[in-house]
């Protein structure tokens, strides 16, 4: 009960229900004002304008949003216009539809700010079938309050803002470290467990581009205003907390457990392994209540359980090599001591996020310089040469905007010819469900249809027990706020808001409630079905063929990231900004790349072509990028000793890997390898180095030197960490070369 009692708190104070309150404040003010001045019949025009330029209302800088609302208002205004010129002449008419939803779906290439503008134009489009205007006055009149809306709407976004600056960011932050401690937790899963290994590997990367995209938003929002008029305080502190998570990712992924290696280490003592297992548990438990309690604004909670689990596992180390005695207990040790100090990295990022939180006046300064903060920023490119280039049926976006326009015009001609009496609502739910991807608009066509039932479900109940016209507009009303609230959330039950609010604003036009509910559901239904045809069969984008993009990407970054992890092991000093930008585009390629792979996953399973290779090349890269984090966080954290010859030549060679599975998926064929000499000798060196350190250790002990120093084990961990590490990469990009060129062959054959 505590639990759900919580959730609820923190939805109301969410920004999804704030901007579910800021639309309601955007229509109830105009409604009641002009009513009080008798003006009433002025006030729907104006609610319109609010109701199409709300979708450009999202978290980002400030400039960005504002400039995205008053395009957003030009467009809506020039669609509306030119939609309700041409309905006397339904020849005209259907050009506009083509042209209007064709173009205008393309305004998506943009990226994701640009694709709500996309659908504010296209809701305009089909509102204004539902708009009654004949004479050309009428028509401007109606258009002019759309833009008054508009701009009445961007005025009572940024007094929310100024009211809660933090608001946004605060949200980000939460969600983020909510994510965090999720993810942790099901990394912990994977140790060793292959019950339901897939599926929580999926589950994995679904989390992993969560978190990516979070930042992404974070660091255009505090980073822009930084680089343009420089921080508050407080937001010196939200990017202080945002660098502390992208810190607790990177610990995340490095803390990635080689199954092979733990099975052959601890396949008699897992029971070893488990005080690790419960602090990683208890770390995202730790970071899901911060995340509340960012929102809460209520008190920290006790450090002392963090660090008692701490306690807890070091001493396990202790009794691991008392139990199983030394040398035979020396690797499993070092791993143990690896994954520790990891951990306590771990929390040492969450208390930083901890002292911010509760004000602490010793918390950590900024230091990174203002110029640097440009290199962390993705810049959208907006020039006319991403439109130029999407202009081909090879372009997903491209054959997206053709399909999405037959669907419209077959829709808006069955409704005319079959004198549907709602014609647009047929539209809209097309609008509203038709994406790129297949699996993508099945899905939510799916939703709006259970949503569209279970809201009718409940107005038909409420029509039953009532005809109150108060009752009806108080539903109405509350409904679109929830709706608009919950639609990121969870569609199926915004779906249902959205069905409840248009049935009673409808009831109050129309006293036949019920004939109101039946043509909602039935146009729904025909809607979605519409939209999901047209996407199977009119030039269908199946992931699978667009996959090579992005896998060639990933492959890209992982082998910059290790050439720039290479650099920063030679000199962390010089190389360090150039390895966190590397860091920073390689996780979001291979955000980018799981992303790719959930779609995929929702496409028909004779779509899937290859799904088994695919799945191991995403799998590879992700592992690269894992072990290539574990190698860099050690460097960070440890004064190594100077990369030996033998280290750079492992480095060199699986370069060479990463850069022939690059070009053998790029070109379709394969690759003579690059590397004619054999490396043998430098694997073989990195592990003897290991061995004499550890003969060297055996002989101390033998000799009563019982005391391990730190320096020792340091040296003794980083021989280990490092060669065992740089090996399983060279495995993991052997394979990944592998499996790209069976990939490239499977192509061929087919």
């Amino acid at each position: 009960m505590k639990e759900k009692l919580t959730q609820l708190e923190l939805f109301f104070k969410s920004t999804s229900f704030d901007r579910g309150v800021r639309l309601g404040v955007g229509i109830i003010v105009p409604f009641a004002i002009l009513y009080a001045i008798g003006y009433f019949e002025y006030a729907p025009a104006i609610v319109v304008g609010v109701l199409l330029n709300a979708p450009s209302d999202i978290p980002g800088s400030k400039t960005r949003k504002v400039h995205a609302i008053l395009i957003s208002i030009v467009l809506t205004m020039v669609i509306s216009l030119l939609v309700l010129f041409a309905k006397p002449m339904l020849p005209i008419l259907l050009l506009v539809i083509v042209a209007v939803s064709f173009v205008v779906s393309l305004i998506s290439v943009y990226g994701f700010r640009a694709s709500l503008l996309s659908f504010s134009g296209l809701l305009a489009m089909v509102l204004a079938f539902a708009i009654q205007k004949e004479t050309p006055l009428q028509i401007f009149v109606q258009v002019g309050l759309m833009g008054v809306g508009g701009l009445w709407y961007l005025m009572v976004s940024l007094i929310f803002q100024r009211l809660a600056p933090e608001k946004d960011q605060n949200q980000l932050l939460s969600d983020t470290l909510h994510e965090l401690g999720k993810y942790l937790q099901l990394r912990t899963k994977l140790w060793a467990s292959e019950d339901q290994r897939e599926e929580l590997v999926r589950k994995s990367f679904f989390l992993q581009n969560q978190i990516n995209e979070k930042h992404e938003t974070l660091r255009e929002i505090l980073l822009t205003q930084r680089k343009r008029s420089g921080l508050s305080p407080y937001e010196e502190k939200q990017l202080l907390m945002l660098r502390a998570s992208v810190n607790m990712f990177e610990l995340i992924e490095a803390i990635h457990i080689d199954n092979n290696q733990i099975h052959n280490i601890f396949v008699k003592h897992g029971n070893y392994l488990k005080p690790f297992k419960e602090i990683n548990n208890k770390l995202g438990e730790h970071l899901v209540h911060l995340s509340e309690l960012l929102i809460q604004k209520d008190k920290i909670p006790n450090k002392h359980v963090l660090l008692n689990a701490l306690k807890k596992a070091n001493e396990t180390i202790s009794e691991y090599v008392n139990d199983i005695g030394l040398p035979a207990a020396r690797e499993g040790a070092l791993t143990l001591k690896t994954i520790f100090d990891y951990q306590e990295r771990l929390v040492e990022e969450i208390r930083v996020v901890r002292r911010i939180m509760a004000n602490v006046k010793n918390a950590p300064g900024i230091t990174l310089k203002r110029k640097e903060s440009d290199h962390f920023l993705t810049i959208q490119e907006f020039g006319i040469k991403v439109l130029t280039q999407n202009l081909s049926f090879k372009s997903t976006m491209f054959r997206h905007a053709f399909r999405f326009a037959i669907a419209i015009l077959f829709a808006y001609v069955l409704g005319y010819f079959m004198a549907i009496q709602n014609t647009y609502w047929i539209l809209l739910t097309v609008v509203v469900i038709m994406r790129p991807s297949y699996g993508l608009t099945k899905a939510r066509s799916t939703d709006r249809i259970i949503g569209t039932l279970f809201g009718a479900l409940f107005a038909i109940g409420v029509v039953l027990l009532t005809q109150n016209i108060i009752v009806y507009s108080l539903l109405a009303f509350v409904s679109l706020i929830l709706a608009f609230s919950l639609i990121q959330r969870n569609y199926k039950f915004a779906a249902a808001l959205i069905t409840i609010s248009i049935v009673f604003v409808y009831s109050l036009i129309n006293p036949n409630a019920f004939e109101v509910i039946q043509y909602r559901v039935i146009d729904t239904i025909l809607g979605a079905v519409i939209a999901v045809v047209a996407n199977y069969t009119i030039l269908p984008s199946w992931e699978a063929d667009n996959f090579k993009k992005v896998l060639l990407n990933a492959f890209k970054m992982n082998n910059g990231y290790l050439l720039a992890l290479q650099n920063f092991y030679e000199d962390t000093t010089t190389h360090k900004l150039s390895y966190n930008i590397a860091r920073k585009d390689t996780f979001l390629a291979i955000s980018n790349l799981n992303a790719s792979f959930q779609r995929l996953t929702q496409d028909p399973k004779s779509k899937q072509k290859n799904f088994q290779l695919l799945y191991e090349l995403v799998t590879l890269n992700q592992a690269i990028l894992s072990a290539i984090a574990a190698i860099g966080n050690f460097v960070v954290n440890h004064r190594t000793t100077p990369a030996s010859a033998a280290l750079q030549s492992m480095f060199g060679k699986i370069s060479i890997s990463l850069q022939i599975a690059y070009e053998t998926l790029e070109q379709g064929k394969m690759i003579n390898n690059k590397s004619q000499h054999t490396i043998d000798d430098a694997e073989d060196k990195l592990l003897a180095k290991y061995s004499q350190l550890s003969q060297r250790r055996d002989e101390e002990i033998s000799s009563g030197k019982t005391t391990l120093d730190t320096e020792t084990l340091h040296v003794l961990q980083e021989a280990y960490l490092i060669s065992n590490h740089i090996i399983w990469l060279k495995s993991l990009s052997e394979n990944l070369q592998k499996t790209t060129e069976q990939y490239v062959e499977t192509i061929e054959e087919n």
